[in-house]
């Protein structure tokens, strides 16, 4: 499944929407389906906040692939290319605000990679099919 949206936080939950309904057509179940919406909305957020800096109208692309039993979900934009583990504070204080999406996407995913791109940042993010198995 290919998305691609701009950068509008109106057009987040959307994806989620449809990200989840993926997962639940693919055989995940519930909570897994939205373990993986809330990864890809918190992704989404970020790149808006920080790859886009809050402009309104950049492009961003969503994919989503299963194969051999690893969903594997891609975000790919064309910001600031800035690699957001390098910006990573290992120490979060739970209490200020901002810093969880990150914190989400590692207790969520089994695999996350930020790699640069000449103009932006393509995040791949994978988790094996545990819970009713994943057929494509």
């Amino acid at each position: 499944m290919k998305l691609r949206i701009d950068s509008d936080p109106a057009k987040v939950a959307s994806v989620r929407h449809e990200v989840e309904a993926y997962c639940q057509r693919i055989g995940l179940d519930d909570k897994a389906c939205c373990n993986m919406g809330l990864c890809v909305n918190e992704a989404l957020a970020n790149v808006i906040c920080h790859a886009y800096h809050g402009e309104a109208g950049r492009p961003i692309e969503v994919g989503l692939d299963v194969k051999d039993g690893r969903l594997t979900i891609t975000i790919r934009d064309w910001g600031s290319g800035e690699n957001p583990i390098a910006k990573l504070n290992h120490k979060h204080d739970p209490m200020t605000p901002g810093g969880l999406g990150m914190v989400c996407l590692r207790q969520l995913m089994d695999e996350v990679v930020f790699t640069p791109q000449p103009d932006g940042m393509l995040l791949t993010m994978s988790s094996r099919c545990r819970h009713n198995g994943c057929s494509g």
